[in-house]
């Protein structure tokens, strides 16, 4: 039986000898593509190339791509585990043709790999075509000696792929596999199980023709250039092949199974092991996705990482586990799928940390919201209801983080369902209050229409050597009222790896036209553009000067290398776990985003910070060369978080202190950065933290202000700068007890003020009750007023309300001994006074607390308190 790493290889070599080019898998983070949380499939890498945006660099391609499907159109998540196929995280093994062979060779090697290569029993293989593609079912008949009955044809639905609602698409064609069983296949009539829920037919492999493109009236035109896109269920070819019927039973899980079984003493069982393939799916995918930079957060695809390792914790408790335990299960991964994807061996250790920190954070929650869920299910069925209501789902999330899909499946284990419009109705209102009014400076330009000034090759960058140059404008669009223009050539920077695009100005003596920004798309660089002087209309081909700001530039290079001495002095002195997750290159600071487990002590900051300005001072020169992809790694060269690396990569590396992979501009030597000064060290996330720092000019500039600063104190404290400490010390010390002293005489005068309001009381039965509107500063100093009321009061009641910060507050207390003789209890009574406010309120028998947001009732509140407590007690 071949494992799935010779199946794997027997896909790889097929391609090489058919002289396709191996690309590397694109990240399951797909940071280029805002359109999408996760890679999806095999193409996106490529989308460009089929949207004409980038022309390819080799004409044939095969790899094997890291695909996650959990949100969207591809949403697998509620399949998993309930069945033995289904994933969130799996391989997609592909082969590309760029304009270059079509249909025939992609049909003939499809059959040969499949039945010449795996041996796959020919009377067992379908094949699907779209229902007017003549030419691919006759290409099966005539290229294939599948038998005729096994082509069959379908509709747009099965057999037409499109990227979106427009843009390219075309017919495609799928290898299904009779796997066999007891199911009926209806007869002759395969028709009738291929492309349904049946899972005696399987398909294997899809074979898409991109030669159309659909406009915004559906119409379909033909693509000049022609393009196959091939992607193939990996874990399923494997089941196949290794004689399975579950993929979970291949060696791509049966290692990560039976761990789970060691550490919940629980035996994997097909037949009711739902809990088990959860798990291991999950750990999969949580493996893979935090690998590539995604970490659990509440929103986006960091809350897609949330529900999914909360799902999974969950399942752990079905299995009597109820501590952290998935981070075990991360080096189980890694040993199956290190060697093909060798980034996994590189953050293990890190993976594990931010799965067992989340898993930690949970279980505090976890058994509150279990008990939560089950008070859910038992006024439910009290009320002889079949749905959990919607607001309560909300609260489980909201208040105890259980994602809406955990409860569902709770749910659903208690024969319930789930009241989800109500549910996604009160999402919608939620991100509409903290929806984010950040939006990206650009939105790509692929969709407009260019028009054309001169023709020849566009976008050469010659900025590495050049801030200046002769250029031809190739072609211009209007964007969101902002003037594109792309050039033949460009000493101008495009936004990349973190470092901003370049400004400056392109200009001749009919023209001048201020470029406010650079950005790429595709293959083309972007020069966002306003009009200065002159008429652009009447442009005709004519070169113009193009300068960079060079001064900014200069700024951001100073920048961009220290951020890779800062990235080298983390590691040194962290450790190597350390690696970026993020960063900003701008002309005034640095922002520099990095793994780390914990806050960044003051003496690590010093030590990182000495570090870095050691390299600046040696002023080692910068060596900047083209390397092979594999070469730059086998000779110790880091990858930047957020780049997109080709076969062939520049590395950049500064002395023997920092080596990197890296497309941006940089400093000569390091002397030219000047100084480096560290501004701030916070979290962003959990196992992420972020340095802020200066330098240059930007250093200096703070240096001096932090000079002024301290001379200013030592004058008005009239001390030596090194008394300062001391003398601020002791001023605060000072400030701290006569603070004290204050509340001290804030609390007789309040005290006094209670003796009368006592003395005043009003009698109801055959005790006192008390109630006021006062002064305080903040609920701590109601709660206090509260309190002393109660030691003052005796047998009774009392009410105290404020106003803070526009919005009414009350306490209230209540005697033991009215507690016992009449059942009154303070929470019961703000509970109603909080409602007449606007608001709700709690606590325990003797003090409870409530808020409103109705302060202009406050008064009338106050002054009902007596009836209030009357119909209490009768």
């Amino acid at each position: 039986m071949k494992s799935a790493k010779q199946i794997r290889n027997d896909f790889f070599e097929f391609f090489k000898n058919h002289d396709h080019k191996f690309i590397r898998s694109a990240p399951v983070v797909p940071y280029d593509d805002a359109t999408l949380l996760f890679t999806n499939a095999g193409m996106n890498q490529f989308k460009n190339i089929f949207l004409n945006l980038e022309q390819p660099k080799v004409p044939r391609a095969y790899n094997s791509q890291k695909v996650i499907r959990v949100s969207g159109k591809h949403n697998d998540l509620e399949e998993v585990g309930k069945d033995t196929y289904h994933h969130t995280f799996f391989e997609m093994l592909g082969s590309w043709s760029f304009g270059d062979y079509y249909k025939k060779e992609a049909i003939r090697w499809a059959w040969e790999l499949f039945t010449d290569v795996w041996n796959i029993p020919k009377d067992k293989l379908y094949a699907t075509v779209y229902k007017n593609d003549d030419e691919a079912f006759n290409l099966w008949l005539s290229e294939t000696d599948i038998p005729r009955d096994h082509v069959l044809r379908f509709g747009e639905k099965d057999n037409f792929w499109e990227m979106g609602e427009t843009g390219p698409c075309g017919p495609c064609s799928e290898l299904h596999i009779d796997v066999g069983g007891t199911e009926d296949i209806h007869g002759s009539d395969p028709e009738r199980g291929v492309n349904t829920d049946n899972p005696r037919f399987m398909e294997l492999w899809n074979l898409v023709f991109i030669q159309n493109n659909r406009d915004e009236n559906g119409k379909l035109t033909e693509l000049p250039a022609k393009h196959v896109d091939t992607g193939a269920g990996f874990e399923r070819i494997v089941a196949y092949l290794q004689g399975k019927t579950s993929n979970y039973e291949t060696d791509l899980f049966t290692p990560i199974l039976e761990h789970i079984s060691k550490l919940t003493g629980v035996p994997y069982h097909p037949e009711d092991g739902a809990a088990h393939r959860v798990i291991a799916d999950h750990i999969r995918m949580l493996t893979f996705s935090i690998t590539d930079g995604a970490l659990p957060a509440n929103d986006g695809r960091g809350y897609v990482l949330r529900r999914i390792l909360r799902r999974a914790a969950r399942f752990g408790r079905t299995l009597g586990i109820n501590s952290a335990f998935m981070h075990q299960l991360v080096p189980t991964v890694v040993d199956i799928m290190g060697d093909t994807f060798p980034e996994l061996k590189e953050r293990t250790d890190y993976v594990a940390r931010v799965i067992q920190s989340e898993e930690e954070s949970f279980s505090k929650t976890l058994d509150r919201g279990i008990e939560i869920f089950q008070n859910l299910v038992d006024e439910t069925r009290t009320q002889k209801i079949d749905a959990l209501p919607g607001e309560a789902v909300f609260k489980l999330y909201d208040t105890y983080g259980f994602p809406a899909d955990l409860t569902r499946l709770m749910a659903e284990e208690e024969g319930l369902t789930v009241d989800m419009d109500d549910f996604e109705k009160r999402m919608a209102q939620q991100r509409a209050k903290a929806r984010s009014a950040h939006q990206f400076k650009h939105q790509q330009t692929s969709g407009g229409d260019w028009t054309e000034v001169t023709t020849g090759e566009h976008s050469r960058f010659i900025g590495y050597e050049k801030t200046e140059s002769m250029v031809h404008i190739r072609h211009y669009q209007m964007h969101n009222d902002k003037m594109v223009v792309v050039l033949d050539e460009t000493p101008f920077y495009a936004e990349s790896g973190g470092q901003i695009g370049d400004t400056g100005v392109i200009r001749n003596d009919a023209l001048e036209l201020k470029v406010t920004d650079t950005q790429k798309d595709g293959d083309r660089i972007l020069h966002y553009v306003e009009i200065m002087r002159g008429d652009f209309e009447q442009i005709n081909g004519e070169p113009l000067q193009a300068l960079v700001e060079a001064e900014r530039r200069q700024a951001v290079k100073r920048n961009h290398s220290a951020t890779h001495l800062l990235h080298a002095a983390l590691r040194k002195t962290l450790g190597d776990h350390v690696k970026q997750a993020g960063s900003l290159v701008a002309e005034t600071h640095l922002r520099f985003d990095f793994s780390h487990y914990k806050k960044v002590g003051e003496e690590e900051l010093k030590q990182i910070e000495n570090l870095v300005n050691e390299e600046i001072r040696l002023n080692a020169r910068t060596s900047v060369a083209l390397k092979s992809f594999d070469e730059a790694q086998q000779a110790g060269a880091l990858a930047f978080f957020g780049e997109k690396y080709g076969d062939e990569v520049r590395t950049v590396k500064f002395g023997d202190f920092s080596f990197e992979l890296c497309g941006g501009t940089h400093v000569d030597a390091t002397g030219d950065i000047g100084s480096f000064r560290i501004t701030s060290e916070s979290a962003i996330a959990a196992g992420v933290r972020r340095i802020e720092a200066v330098t240059g000019a930007g250093a200096e500039a703070l240096n001096r202000r932090d000079r002024d600063v301290v001379q200013e104190l030592r004058h008005l404290l009239n001390c030596e700068v090194t008394d300062l400490p001391q003398r601020v010390a002791l001023l605060a010390t000072e400030k701290h007890e006569l603070e004290k002293q204050v509340k001290a005489l804030q609390f007789h005068q309040m005290a006094a003020s209670l003796e009368n309001l006592i003395t005043e009381a009003e009698k109801v039965a055959d005790f006192k009750v008390v109630s006021s509107v006062i002064q305080v500063s903040g609920m701590d100093e109601l709660k206090d007023a509260g309190s002393a009321l109660m030691d003052r009061l005796g047998s009774g009641v009392g009410v105290l309300g404020a106003v803070m910060d526009g919005a009414p507050y009350v306490v209230c207390v209540v005697s033991q001994d009215l507690t016992a003789k009449y059942k009154l209890k303070a929470g019961d009574i703000v509970r109603k006074l909080g409602q007449q406010l606007g608001g709700g309120g709690g606590g325990k028998p003797n003090l409870a607390t409530a808020g409103g947001k109705k302060p202009e009732k406050l008064e009338m509140v106050i002054a009902g308190v007596k009836s209030l407590v009357e119909q209490e007690v009768q």
